[in-house]
């Protein structure tokens, strides 16, 4: 999803806005307090620092600038130093996603993203470690100790760049095979502040924009354009020249159009985006197969 930005030309200088996918930010910058319309509580459990988002209508929606729904936001310290991802913050992402989940029912998960682009690669290395389970019929799973897996698909629908199909479609026509009860959609985000970057898990019950970041803003993935439920999941990767500069300095500066459409990413952003799919991959299968111990999941997905 990265994130929306907008621009207003002025004698060839963009002026920039704050751009972040994050609700928790996008509130931080409007508001110390509480926003009409939008409700908010935090907790910690372990390292973990949870913020848990609720926009309850309109007024809230228009003050801050999300459609109607869930936002939790999980921080957490930085993923390049720790590894590997302790069974703790697993639990700690899989229990906040459980909450917006519908209980039971077929689920699909959709990697959307990029493997070219080390940034906008979470999605597909996530679903990569998502345990598929809607083939293994009961019986079968009953002989091998598996009773009671939920059924899972799990697709990576690539680009429009490379298929020359719209993501939208491509889960329509996945949604329309498998009747799933809901999507989990996971995606790359961006943040407004550099000190988010690779430690912050986002989840959300209002969908998502792929491409917006760049610029290119794809079909909507949610309910109204999908038919079913769809959560969003993302770690932000990324922050634009514009806001960073902003982050640094404490001040709004005016950017040419080439610089203000620039994208920065991390240094170690190889290791940042392996450890966020290794936690956002194995969160969802806790939350999917909570039956099942974190090394059973490891070595079914075959990196035990």
């Amino acid at each position: 999803m990265f994130f929306k930005f907008f621009h207003n030309i002025c004698a060839g200088v963009v002026k920039t806005d704050f751009r972040t996918d994050l609700a928790i930010e996008k509130k931080e910058d409007l508001s110390a307090g509480e926003l009409p319309g939008v409700k908010s509580e935090q907790s910690v459990s372990g390292d973990a620092r949870i913020t848990r988002i609720t926009v309850l209508d309109s007024r809230g929606a228009e003050s801050l600038g999300k459609p109607e729904g869930s936002y939790i936001t999980v921080e957490i310290p930085p993923m390049t130093e720790r590894s590997p991802v302790g069974d703790e913050l697993i639990e700690t992402v899989a229990r906040e996603l459980s909450s917006i989940l519908p209980p039971e029912g077929p689920i699909l998960v959709a990697g959307l993203g990029n493997t070219d682009i080390t940034p906008d690669a979470v999605g597909p290395l996530s679903a990569e470690l998502v345990l598929a389970t809607r083939h293994i019929g009961r019986e079968l799973a009953e002989s091998v100790g598996l009773g009671g897996l939920r059924p899972v698909c799990v697709f990576i629908p690539g680009v429009l760049g490379k298929t020359g199909v719209e993501t939208a479609e491509l889960l329509r026509g996945v949604i329309d095979s498998v009747s799933p009860v809901a999507v989990i959609a996971v995606d790359a985000l961006a943040a407004r502040r550099v000190s988010r970057l690779g430690n912050t898990v986002q989840l959300s019950d209002t969908g998502v924009i792929p491409g917006s970041g760049v610029g290119n803003a794809r079909a909507a993935i949610n309910r109204e354009t999908v038919g079913v439920p769809v959560i969003s999941v993302g770690v932000p990767t990324v922050v634009d020249a514009g806001t960073l500069i902003c982050d640094l300095t404490g001040e709004e500066h005016a950017l040419d159009k080439r610089s203000s459409e620039m994208i920065i990413t991390p240094r170690e952003i190889d290791l940042l985006v392996q450890r966020a799919a290794a936690l956002i991959g194995l969160s969802i299968d806790k939350a999917l197969q909570p039956q099942l111990s974190s090394g059973e999941i490891m070595m079914l997905v075959g990196n035990g």
